[in-house]
């Protein structure tokens, strides 16, 4: 997708909520490249859309989509300008929804979505082809590859340890908790905690998954079957 320079969506004149009690897939504020490409399909022609469709479903299973743009740019009368809102907000749309499996986001509040959007009917059905046909393990598969993925922690040890005695008077026997990290990437960390330091530690992870708990209270984050 290299060809096509990125430009600046129109100003939003509306970025809320699909509704009172939950938010849009694409969460609570609409990204400024979908609303963009939404505007821009009011007038575009079916079968151009399906050929930039295609150019970045491509895209998203990795492949090289320049030439189909280029071509797709050379033999329709759309500006750079124009093409690249609907390539940029197409991809975005496809990209979030296969970040959710198909039992969490129903096809229905899908469509829903995309009405709210005022995204004609039919490009919702083509959109909803591609994210609930048959080839979405196949784009699955590809977002997870292409992901950035952070190692995970495969183990984890510790023990206590107490300083008997000390060049530092003040560290004479004060306790510190030694701790060993292993990672899926095959990595080891060994690091020394002060006792304070994992109360701090201890207390900030208690708190973050209360504020968890209180989020996913919250009916704006629930989608609805």
């Amino acid at each position: 997708m290299t060809s096509v320079r990125t430009v600046h969506p129109y100003p939003s004149s509306s970025s809320s909520a699909v509704s009172n009690d939950r938010s849009s897939y694409l969460g609570a504020r609409i990204p400024p490249e979908v609303e963009g490409m939404a505007r821009q399909l009011k007038e575009l022609d079916k079968d151009v859309f399906r050929r930039i469709l295609k150019a970045v479903v491509g895209a998203l299973e990795g492949k090289d989509s320049s030439e189909a743009v280029k071509a797709i740019q050379e033999t329709t009368s759309l500006s750079e300008e124009q093409l690249s809102f609907v390539i940029a907000g197409s991809y975005t749309l496809l990209r979030v929804a296969f970040r959710l499996s198909a039992s969490t986001l129903k096809q229905e509040v899908f469509k829903e979505d995309l009405k709210e959007l005022r995204i004609p009917d039919d490009f919702i059905e083509d959109f909803a082809n591609i994210v609930y046909g048959s080839r979405r393990p196949v784009l699955e598969d590809a977002a997870i590859k292409q992901g950035i993925r952070l190692p995970t922690v495969e183990d984890m040890r510790w023990r206590v340890d107490v300083a008997i005695s000390s060049s530092s008077l003040s560290r004479a026997l004060q306790p510190s908790i030694l701790m060993q990290m292993k990672l899926s990437n095959g990595e080891s960390h060994r690091f020394e905690v002060p006792v304070a330091k994992f109360q701090e530690l201890r207390y900030n992870i208690a708190l973050l998954l209360k504020e968890m708990n209180d989020l996913e209270k919250k009916n704006i984050l629930k989608i609805q079957d």
